[in-house]
């Protein structure tokens, strides 16, 4: 698709803003939240039943981060295309911010791009994704609305053969401030095994989202990384979503007070 725009006109956007006025200081971010594909890029190489892994998106997350959005009245800002399209948290300059091989999986599609298709990719994809947070955050800025960047995410129970014990993971890189109390507060939750920075650790080669509009701006932020067998189904998105609903604005009181 050299030198072509990558979204035809009747395409959807690749950024969904729900509840832009919502009350709530916690803005939410779901990075990976869809698994659609530019029709010019077909299906990457790769079978259909591909894009029901987590290899092209964090399964579950999506329908959370809505549930929390409508309980909360708060802003939710998802970006609807594959990771393997363009990774919208990760650096677009690092390697794998178009994968050629996620998880153990070839994408035969992101082999030997020109510069100019993987500018298209940034441009039409990620940079409007980003570019919806970051007005947010101007616009509750010259409203003097304090703001709180919650980055949802889910992982795979196993990866590439080592299983995952934690339930739910809290996630920062130089303010682990939320992070902590809402570790805390979730480790107090019966049966759960939660992570301090695990099954990732946020740092400025590895995302984008938290470095860039959280950190750089100087506000409290936290990344939720949820095991993505337990938000498959709608129970367990309920499930999930209640109880972040019930310790978020608690983990907040937390960091207010410290």
């Amino acid at each position: 698709m050299s030198g072509e725009t990558l979204l035809g006109p009747d395409e959807p956007s690749p950024v969904a803003l729900h509840r832009p006025d919502g009350r709530s200081p916690i803005l939410l971010a779901c990075d990976h939240a869809g698994r659609r594909v530019p029709r010019r890029l077909g299906q990457l190489g790769l079978a259909e039943s591909e894009f029901d892994r987590h290899i092209a998106w964090d399964i579950g997350v999506a329908a959370v981060s809505r549930r929390m959005s409508e309980a909360l009245d708060a802003t939710l800002v998802e970006q609807l295309y594959s990771r393997l399209v363009i990774d919208c948290n990760r650096p677009p300059m690092v390697p794998n911010s178009i994968p050629v091989l996620s998880e153990a999986t070839p994408i035969p599609g992101n082999l030997d791009l020109p510069e100019s298709d993987r500018e298209a990719r940034r441009r039409e994809i990620f940079q409007p994704y980003h570019d919806a947070i970051d007005d947010t955050l101007e616009g509750r800025k010259r409203g003097g609305r304090e703001t709180v960047l919650v980055a949802m995410h889910s992982f795979t129970p196993t990866y590439l053969g080592e299983s995952r014990p934690w339930h739910i993971g809290t996630l920062y890189g130089r303010d682990a401030r939320l992070a902590r109390s809402l570790r805390d507060l979730l480790s107090g939750e019966a049966g759960l095994v939660v992570g301090d920075n695990e099954p990732y650790s946020v740092s400025d080669e590895t995302d984008y989202t938290i470095p860039v509009h959280g950190e750089r701006r100087g506000i409290v932020h936290v990344g939720i990384e949820i095991r993505q067998d337990l938000i498959g189904g709608e129970d367990g998105q309920a499930e999930w979503a209640e109880r972040l609903v019930r310790l978020l604005p608690r983990a907040l009181d937390g960091v207010e007070a410290r």
